[in-house]
């Protein structure tokens, strides 16, 4: 890709698609500028993409072909508002802003402009993220395909339409603090049988990795892959009824709905 990517924000989540880009090659170090009001954080990132840096987000809306609002949802406006008098005409915004949606963009650029609504996740970091896309109708098919191809270089992707993104919200959005919960709890359960906790966390997080994997690489249905573990009278089986007795799925099931009631009323 030879459009120049702009940046506004470079914290975490800026960075993991900044290393994503570049390591699978879709856009060269110089393509990328990135506008941030921390200069000691400009100076960190530049070191470590190679990229262009500038304080100035009116500098990066002029250059920026595809223009990534990686901003709190607290300054979305102000920051909106300094800089969409520069942005290019057929400029595509793409914004992982929590609870900011198309609509009110399109309303805070205040013309016609293409706008496509990102909800992403932590594991982009470690290359494994999750990341649903919401285009406004006046991005293309190729312009689409072209973030959807950005997000999968660190992740996986999948193009939904914007009224499902509360729901993404809890299921992959904020879902990483729950599995790392589970996790923890595990661990802790371990080393209470006296296993060590550098041991525990490593051996319940490869149980969690691999049984995500057997999910997505096998495409058997999770109910179909637990029964495979549970035999008749035995150990897992004991510990699925635990799990049930104190209602794990109707609190997973309970938080994602809170979750998802809590996107909806940021949206507001």
């Amino acid at each position: 890709m030879n459009k120049i990517i702009g940046f506004i924000g470079c914290g975490n989540m800026g960075g993991a698609m900044m290393a994503g880009l570049i390591k699978a090659g879709i856009s060269a170090p110089e393509n990328i500028i990135v506008g941030d009001l921390n200069e000691k954080r400009l100076e960190e990132t530049k070191k470590e993409f190679g990229v262009r840096v500038t304080t100035d987000n009116r500098e990066v809306a002029k250059e920026a072909d595809i223009l990534i609002l990686s901003i709190k949802p607290n300054i979305y406006k102000v920051v909106i508002d300094g800089l969409k008098d520069s942005v290019k005409e057929d400029v595509v915004v793409i914004t992982i802003a929590a609870g900011k949606g198309i609509k009110e963009t399109e309303e805070l650029f205040g013309r016609d402009i293409k706008v496509i609504k990102v909800m992403p996740n932590t594991p982009a970091l470690v290359g494994e993220g999750m990341a649903a896309l919401a285009p406004n109708n006046k991005v293309t098919k190729e312009e689409l395909q072209e973030a959807v191809s950005m997000f999968e270089s660190f992740g996986q992707a999948e193009i939904l339409d914007e009224k499902y993104m509360d729901a993404v919200t809890a299921v992959s959005g904020s879902s990483p603090a729950y599995v790392f919960m589970f996790i923890e709890a595990m661990a802790d359960a371990a080393v209470l049988e006296g296993i060590p906790r550098d041991k525990a966390y490593k051996m319940a997080a490869q149980a969690v990795l691999g049984s995500a994997k057997m999910v997505l690489e096998t495409g058997k249905h999770p109910g179909a892959l637990k029964d495979m573990v549970c035999s008749p009278g035995g150990t897992t089986i004991e510990a699925v009824a635990a799990l049930e007795e104190r209602g794990f799925r109707s609190a997973v099931i309970e938080a994602m709905r809170v979750c998802a009631d809590k996107s909806r009323e940021m949206s507001k």
